[in-house]
């Protein structure tokens, strides 16, 4: 092996796909004039979980694609070459450290169980003068910035929000800076298909309430015309549990899970929408739901791999249920209630579902039919664009009663049905898609 002696460092790119107000690719140019990248298709997000659903499904894996694509390009703006594999981080950005002569590898920090177990297999095969570098950088309110320990986060939202509102502040947006352009680099690594991951090509349903593509240029189109073309930001509030089209939500979420966009730069766009035209409940509630997406990170940062234990983070025992009978017509939307099926319809043909939907779905998986609710949250990463682990397991958590709900609720989804689609244009919309 050659000495090592440049100065080329590496960025580990996960969910933090965007090169605007990225902590870690700030940091790296910071510090190293030449750098390259590097994304993983790690094929272990592509297996079968123990529940018997891929763990990453193709409306995910689609998003994904379109999001490398246009990291890929927006990189190269700034002289930095992206690397793409299909091979397990392990033995990529071991073989990528070797060819390049690298001693510093920067990633965003992550504390899940399965993502740590790859961070400490890579850490223990790596050479002792490579460097791996990890940084927090997925949050709204910093961990440094919360004025508390993680284990002193509350387990009522309400407080938790109440503290940070009080006594933390959001971090400013960084501003992109260029690499120096590392001659006579060669990269003939290319982005996989659908076809390599295992999948066929379809098209975005005519339907979908997420017609969107992935990726930061997407994410940034979407916020101008949300809240700066068309305003809808001001009646955020009143639309939220909309069911039908693209409007009715900010439809964030998916960026958000990948990366293509911060919780940062929305918060201070809201704030420049709230200076330039007007500040309202709606614009506040915005950044409310910024911080909701945050405290289920502390959760998860607080018990750890209790979020996927069938207790929860309250522990408790309930009598859960294992039927595969009843979980196919969960599935299939072929349960005994219009509204639930119409939901479970709509994300079997578009991986997307409203939060409205979500929380009918997974309290009638849960509270009715009385189903291990781990289940239904394996199936959700499976299909869902905007999968993110800490949402996803503590919403979860949260309907079936075993995390952060004090009053522990079930919902009856026949008065949801005649509250949030009284007309049952929604039901009518997607039951149809039952005849073919």
């Amino acid at each position: 092996m050659q000495k090592k002696q440049n100065n080329i460092a590496l960025v580990w790119f996960k969910n933090n796909l965007r090169v605007q107000d990225n902590t870690v690719l700030n940091e790296v140019i910071r510090n190293h004039k030449s750098v390259i990248a590097c994304y993983c298709f790690d094929p272990r997000h592509y297996e079968t979980s123990k529940f018997g659903f891929k763990k990453t499904e193709q409306f995910r894996a689609k998003f994904l694609i379109e999001s490398i694509e246009d990291l890929k390009k927006n990189l190269k703006a700034l002289n930095i070459d992206l690397f793409l594999t299909t091979k397990t981080p392990e033995t990529a950005i071991l073989s990528l450290t070797e060819q390049f002569n690298i001693n510093w590898i920067y990633s965003q920090k992550e504390w899940t169980s399965e993502e740590t177990k790859v961070s400490d297999r890579l850490n223990s095969i790596l050479p002792d003068d490579v460097k791996l570098i990890e940084i927090y950088d997925q949050f709204l309110f910093h961990p440094a910035d919360i004025s508390m320990g993680f284990q002193a986060i509350p387990n009522v939202f309400t407080v938790f929000r109440k503290k940070v509102e009080k006594y933390s502040k959001v971090r400013p947006s960084l501003k992109n800076h260029s690499a120096e352009k590392i001659k006579s680099i060669v990269n003939d690594t290319e982005i996989p298909t659908l076809k390599d991951l295992g999948f066929e090509n379809f098209e975005t349903h005519p339907n979908s309430a997420f017609p969107f593509k992935g990726g930061e240029t997407a994410a940034l189109d979407r916020l101008k015309d949300y809240f700066f073309v068309t305003k809808k930001l001001g009646v955020y509030k009143k639309t939220r549990n909309g069911l039908v089209g693209k409007d009715f939500s900010s439809k964030f979420s998916p960026w958000l899970a990948n990366g293509s966009i911060s919780a940062r730069t929305i918060y201070w766009q809201i704030k420049t929408f709230e200076k330039v035209h007007f500040e309202n409940q709606s614009t506040y509630w915005l950044i409310f739901e910024l911080i909701w997406r945050d405290y289920f990170k502390y959760i998860s940062l607080k018990y750890q791999n209790n979020i996927f234990k069938i207790g929860g983070i309250l522990r408790k025992d309930y009598d859960w249920k294992t039927n595969d009978v009843l979980i196919q017509k969960w599935i299939n939307g072929e349960t005994r209630s219009s509204f639930v099926n119409a939901n479970m319809i709509e994300l079997k043909k578009t991986g997307w579902m409203s939060n409205r939907g979500r929380q009918n779905v997974a309290s009638f998986f849960a509270k009715e039919l009385l189903l291990d609710w781990r289940i239904g949250a394996a199936y959700f990463e499976a299909m869902l664009i905007d999968y993110d682990v800490h949402s996803n397991y503590g919403n979860w958590m949260y309907v079936a009663g075993v995390g952060n709900d004090p009053r522990d609720r079930k919902f009856n989804v026949d008065l949801q049905a005649e509250r949030y689609d009284a007309n049952g244009k929604f039901q009518q919309l997607w039951l149809q898609e039952q005849l073919f």
